[in-house]
C-alpha cells in the first residue's frame, strides 16, 4: 500500500510538472529583431499593442499585436496616408521620434514628435489596426517624446523639455515636463510644469533624460525614463511621487536598468539598453519592453536599435528591472500559455520565409518618405513592378525602393529580378541601405550596350557612385537572381543567370561602413529592392517575383 500511495504521489508531481511546462513560455530576445525602436506597449484587456519609431520611412509607426508578448503579427501602420503627413525632404533619420500608445474610454491614442517640423501631435483610432485619424498638433508641448497619462476625467502629456529658462547648464541637460491635456478637445491645458530637472541628480550633470511615462500603481505614482542618450550610455531611470504632478523622489539605487559597466569584450554582447516601458504580462507578473542593440564589433552594428524584454520585480514598491547577472539576456522562461498569430510573420530567433507580390504588400515594408501608388503594380505573373524614377536612393526624395528591415547580423536576402537596362544611367537591383550617404547597390545595367551586373558604394556626392565590382551578363533580358548576405561584419553579393549556380561578385565587403557608429543617426539597416534612371526621364521599369529572407544569427543555435 505505500508503494501504491508513493507512485501514485510520484505521478500527481510528474503530472504537474508537466502541466507547469505545458503552460510555460520562452521568450527570446531582441522580441522584435531589426530596426525597430523606442517601443511602447500597451495592455487592454488580454491584447498587447506595440509601436516603434520609423523616422522617415512611410507608412511610420507600424502597429503590432500580441497575446503573449512573444508572438507578434503587423495589423496596421499609424501614419498609413500622404495626407496625415509625408517626410520629403527630410533625412532618413529624422521625421517621426519615439511614439507612445495609450488607451482610455474605449479610444486609442499615439502621441509622437514630428522633429524638424510642427513638433509633438496626437492621432485616435477606435481600432488600433486602424485608420488612425489625421494628427493634431500640440503646439505648446515644445520638446520630444510625449506619452499621456490617463487618470479618471484627466488627461496629461509627459514629454522631455528645455533647462528651466531654457539655460543648459551642461551639454545634454534637460527637462521632463507634464501639462494636462483635454482628452476630448485634444487641446492642452493650463501651462506646463517641471517634474524632472537634469536627471536623478543634476550635479552630476546627467544628461539627455527623455522617454518618459507615468504610472500608478497601488497609492505610488511612478515616473521612469530613459538617461544617459542613447548610446553606450544610455540607461532607465526612475521616481515616484504620491501625485502625478509631484514632487518625484528618485530611486537611490538607480538606474533600474544599466548594460554600462558589463565588460566590454563578453560574447554576443547587448548594449544601450533604454527607453522602457512596464507592462504586465498574461502572467500577471511585470516586464519591461525597451531598446537595446547586438553590436558585432565595438559599438557597431546594422541591425538598428531593437525591442527587447526582461522581467521586472518590485523591492519595497519600487520597479527594478531584473535581467539576471550578466545583464541583459537573449531569453528568459516565464509560466503563461505561448499564443501564435496566424499569419504573422516570425519576429524573434532565427527564421526564414518569402514575401511574394500577387496581391497586396505585407505590412512591414517601407517607402522612402511618402508613397506613390502610381509607381508600382502588383501581379501574380511579374509579382512586383517599379518603374525606374530619376530620384535616387542618395538624395531626399521617393525614389523607386521597397524595402525591409535587416534583423540578424548573418542572413541573406534574395530576389527574382526581370529588367533590361536601356541605358547606363538605368539600374535596378537590390540596395542594403543605412542612410542616403551609406549603401551597398548590387544592380543589373549595361556597359558599352553590354548587360553587366555592378556593385555600386555610395559616397558623399549623390550624383556619383564608387565602382566596387562588375561582371558581364549573358543576356540582356530575361530573369536573374541577386543575393546579398550579411556575415557580421562584412557583406558579400553573388548573382546568378540560371537559378542554379550562384557567382560571387565580390565578398569581405565593409559592413562597419553601415553601420550606426559610422553613418550616425538613429535607424538601422533596409534591403530594398530598386530602381532608377538617375536624373534622367524614363518608361523602364524593374519586376521583382519574390523576395526571401533568411537569418542565421549564431546565438540562436542551440
Amino acid at each position: 500500500m505505500k508503494i501504491k500511495a508513493l507512485l501514485f504521489t510520484c505521478t500527481l508531481f510528474l503530472l504537474h510538472n508537466v502541466a507547469v511546462f505545458a503552460q510555460s513560455i520562452e521568450l527570446v530576445n531582441p522580441i522584435m529583431t531589426g530596426f525597430y525602436p523606442d517601443p511602447s506597449v500597451i495592455r487592454v484587456g488580454t491584447d498587447y499593442y506595440l509601436v516603434n519609431s520609423t523616422f522617415s520611412y512611410f507608412p511610420g509607426i507600424p502597429v503590432m499585436h500580441s497575446k503573449d508578448l512573444k508572438n507578434w503579427k503587423q495589423i496596421g501602420n499609424v501614419i498609413s496616408r500622404p495626407s496625415q503627413m509625408t517626410f520629403m525632404g527630410d533625412r532618413m533619420t529624422r521625421g517621426l521620434f519615439a511614439p507612445a500608445i495609450e488607451h482610455h474610454n474605449g479610444t486609442f491614442y499615439v502621441t509622437c514628435t514630428l522633429i524638424d517640423h510642427k513638433g509633438n501631435f496626437v492621432v485616435t483610432a477606435k481600432n488600433p489596426a486602424g485608420p488612425w485619424s489625421d494628427p493634431i498638433f500640440l503646439p505648446e508641448v515644445k520638446g520630444i517624446d510625449p506619452s499621456l497619462f490617463f487618470e479618471g476625467d484627466k488627461a496629461y502629456v509627459i514629454y522631455n523639455s528645455d533647462p528651466p529658462n531654457n539655460v543648459s547648464l551642461y551639454s545634454g541637460h534637460r527637462t521632463i515636463k507634464i501639462i494636462e491635456l483635454d482628452p476630448v478637445k485634444l487641446q492642452t491645458v493650463g501651462e506646463a510644469k517641471i517634474l524632472v530637472n537634469g536627471g536623478v541628480d543634476l550635479s552630476k550633470k546627467p544628461v539627455w533624460i527623455e522617454g518618459p511615462h507615468i504610472m500608478k500603481r497601488n497609492d505610488w505614482y511612478y515616473l521612469y525614463a530613459a538617461e544617459g542618450g542613447t548610446s553606450v550610455n544610455h540607461t532607465e531611470v526612475v521616481f515616484r511621487s504620491k501625485s502625478p504632478l509631484g514632487p518625484y523622489v528618485p530611486y537611490e539605487n538607480n538606474p533600474i536598468l544599466s548594460q554600462r559597466e558589463l565588460p566590454k569584450d563578453r560574447k554576443d554582447p547587448i548594449t544601450s539598453a533604454g527607453h522602457a516601458q512596464f507592462v504586465d504580462g498574461p502572467d500577471g507578473q511585470t516586464y519591461a519592453i525597451f531598446l537595446a542593440v547586438r553590436p558585432y564589433e565595438g559599438n557597431h552594428y546594422n541591425t538598428g536599435r531593437e525591442t527587447f524584454i526582461v522581467p521586472v520585480i518590485w523591492k519595497d514598491e519600487w520597479p527594478v528591472m531584473n535581467p539576471g547577472p550578466d545583464g541583459v539576456q537573449y531569453s528568459y522562461m516565464a509560466k503563461f500559455p505561448e499564443v501564435k498569430q496566424p499569419g504573422a510573420l516570425p519576429q524573434s530567433g532565427n527564421f526564414a520565409y518569402t514575401l511574394t507580390f500577387d496581391k497586396q504588400l505585407d505590412p512591414a515594408l517601407l517607402f522612402m518618405r511618402t508613397v506613390d501608388s502610381t509607381n508600382f503594380s502588383l501581379s501574380k505573373a511579374k509579382g512586383l513592378t517599379l518603374k525606374l524614377k530619376p530620384e535616387t536612393c542618395a538624395e531626399l526624395g521617393n525614389p523607386a525602393f521597397i524595402g525591409r528591415r535587416q534583423q540578424h547580423l548573418y542572413g541573406s536576402t534574395e530576389t527574382e529580378l526581370t529588367f533590361s537596362a536601356k541605358a547606363e544611367n538605368e539600374t535596378a537591383g537590390l540596395v542594403v541601405f543605412q542612410d542616403e550617404k551609406h549603401f551597398y547597390y548590387l544592380c543589373k545595367s549595361v556597359e558599352k550596350g553590354k548587360p553587366v551586373v555592378q556593385l555600386l558604394k555610395s559616397t558623399d556626392d549623390p550624383k556619383n557612385m564608387e565602382l566596387l565590382a562588375k561582371a558581364p551578363l549573358k543576356s540582356a533580358g530575361g530573369k536573374m537572381l541577386l543575393r546579398i548576405n550579411a556575415e557580421g561584419d562584412t557583406y558579400s553579393f553573388r548573382f546568378s543567370e540560371n537559378g542554379k549556380a550562384w557567382t560571387l561578385l565580390k565578398d569581405k565587403v565593409d559592413a562597419r561602413f553601415l553601420s550606426t557608429q559610422t553613418a550616425g543617426g538613429f535607424i538601422g539597416c533596409l534591403f530594398g529592392m530598386y530602381g532608377t534612371s538617375a536624373g534622367q526621364p524614363t518608361t523602364n521599369a524593374a519586376s521583382f517575383k519574390w523576395l526571401k529572407y533568411e537569418g542565421n544569427d549564431p546565438v540562436y543555435k542551440k
